[in-house]
């Protein structure tokens, strides 16, 4: 069985407050786009070991227990009762520690898998509580669809009429820690320049998209990775109507007026630096 697994970006980022866990209550509009890691499941096969295996080969990707697509199948047998071999294989596109959530995405796509081959054992609802205990992306990568998320990130509601927008994503080369990203962020100074979250999801996100991104993690992010602002000024001066960091970074999208628009940039920004990663995309609405 194979799946592709999309990232993701957040379209607009507010931090509302910090909980007594520990953790940050947030906003976000999150889409997925057509950037994809490719997972691979194999069941009772010869040559497939007893038990459950996941393995990447890309070198910052664990393997085994460490992966969030082995908590995710172990998870799913350890709840239905099911037993049985299986192997996992992700093809790694998506960049890592990038603020795209490959890793959540692998995840939700192994347990969405896993509860189709074996015949819905699994409500959708159940799935999602059990998304929540293995990554606060994973739920919205199993609901699949551009989404308004509060909580942690993991209360989601689907949000309408985001256009296909053509982008183009530069992934800097260096990942970012998201703890690290909330160690350095000054939520006292984000308080004094709040947007009104009550009425920024209300509509015109079609027509003023590019007016409307915001990231109250940036300046922490640029912090750590100076390279941040960099890529996110080399889109702006490609001609991107609007640019933005995704979640806790270090990946920078930015959005054009349409595809060709976007193959310039990419074309122009592919060659702009050696450590760069850059994607032509668009939304996956």
């Amino acid at each position: 069985m194979e799946i592709q697994a999309p990232a993701k970006i957040n379209l607009f980022l507010d931090v509302t407050g910090k909980r007594t866990d520990g953790y940050h209550d947030l906003i976000s509009l999150m889409c997925p786009v057509r950037i994809h890691d490719t997972v691979r499941l194999s069941f009772d096969d010869a040559g497939i070991p007893d038990g459950l295996t996941v393995t990447c080969p890309h070198p910052d990707v664990p393997s085994g227990p460490a992966n969030l697509a082995w908590k995710a199948a172990s998870a799913f047998f350890t709840e239905t009762g099911i037993s049985g071999s299986m192997a996992v294989l992700i093809d790694k596109q998506i960049p890592v520690g990038a603020g795209l959530g490959g890793g959540s995405s692998d995840a939700a796509a192994v347990i969405t898998a896993l509860n189709l081959h074996y015949n819905k054992p699994l409500s959708y609802e159940r799935l999602m509580d059990m998304g929540r205990g293995i990554g606060a992306d994973v739920p919205f990568f199993i609901f699949g669809r551009p989404a308004v998320a509060t909580g942690i990130g993991e209360k989601l509601s689907f949000f309408p009429g985001l256009p296909p927008a053509a982008m183009v994503i530069i992934y800097p080369g260096t990942p970012v820690s998201t703890g690290e990203v909330y160690k350095r962020l000054n939520l006292a100074l984000t308080k004094t320049k709040k947007i009104h979250t009550k009425f920024i999801f209300k509509s015109g996100w079609e027509a003023d998209l590019p007016k409307r991104l915001y990231n109250a993690l940036e300046p922490a992010a640029m912090q750590i990775c100076p390279e941040i602002k960099s890529a996110r000024q080399a889109l702006l001066d490609c001609g991107a109507a609007g640019a933005l960091m995704s979640g806790s970074g270090s990946s920078v999208f930015g959005i054009f007026a349409d595809a060709q628009q976007a193959g310039q940039a990419f074309n122009r920004l592919s060659a702009y630096c050696d450590q760069w990663q850059v994607f032509q995309t668009s939304l996956l609405v």
